[in-house]
């Protein structure tokens, strides 16, 4: 039985890592597949900086750096900005799905420009680089936030009444104002509100977490993985240096 393993970007109680499971209900997987979630053991308190996508990059890597001795056939990463996709790609054989870069490229399989819904502004830098990376800014109708800072341990629970209505509206202002006819939820932290957003938005919504799922699926069953070429393997890993550093820190509780 397959086996993928799903990091969740940040140190987390057993409860919040649970809410991250929640995703698997959005989306319809064989049997005979199985995802275990396994949080950072450290890392930063948000992705707001370039200090903070550094720390990310690192403490990604250092969860999934032995995902192919421990048994999986695949990694997903938790998190719309794609931290630590190239470097698990060159240490790992196995497929390392990011849910960002898929997310936009789907939505190009699915219509002409794509908007971006994010909670708040101090996100906007890592959607900005996946964007040039890719070549999409013509594709790229907008980013838009409402305006709050999300929670990365209770994600959007008891904050739905508040919350959905904002991104509803700032939904249809990407697709009246900016010419969006396909909507991403701009985190997987955002996942609760993606039922609600695509029952009364007239665009498809991607959810990104589950779609990475999917493609891990469909990875496996095609026989594919990334390309040498593109991920090359590193001369004189350093695991073992990795897990020195990572293992002297002391993760903070998740609550």
């Amino acid at each position: 039985m397959p086996k993928v393993l799903v990091i969740v970007p940040f140190p987390m109680s057993e409860a919040n890592r649970r809410q991250r499971e929640q995703q698997l209900d959005a989306v319809e997987l064989g049997p005979d597949i199985v995802f275990h979630f396994r949080p950072v053991r450290a890392g930063p308190a948000n992705y707001t900086s370039e200090h903070d996508s550094v720390l990310a990059d690192l403490s990604i890597l250092d969860a999934g750096k032995r995902a192919q001795e421990e048994g999986y056939d695949a990694v997903c990463i938790d998190t719309m900005s794609d931290s630590g996709l190239a470097a698990l790609r060159s240490v790992l054989d196995i497929p390392v799905i990011g849910p960002g870069r898929a997310s936009m490229l789907t939505a190009l399989m699915l219509g002409e420009r794509f908007s971006i819904l994010i909670m708040w502004d101090r996100w906007k830098h890592l959607y900005k680089k996946s964007i040039l990376e890719l070549g999409l800014t013509w594709r790229c109708a907008s980013v838009r936030s409402i305006g709050i800072e999300p929670s990365n341990q209770s994600l959007l629970a008891g904050k739905e009444e508040e919350v959905f209505p904002l991104l509803l509206a700032a939904a249809r202002r990407c697709i009246d104002e900016d010419g969006a006819d396909v909507i991403l939820l701009g985190s997987t932290t955002m996942h609760q509100a993606h039922a609600y957003l695509r029952d009364r938005l007239p665009v498809p919504v991607i959810n990104p977490g589950p779609l990475s799922y999917k493609l891990a699926e469909a990875a496996l069953a095609l026989k594919l993985t990334h390309s040498r070429k593109a991920f090359a393997k590193p001369v004189a890993p350093k695991l073992d240096m990795i897990d020195a550093m990572l293992g002297a820190v002391v993760p903070p509780s998740g609550g």
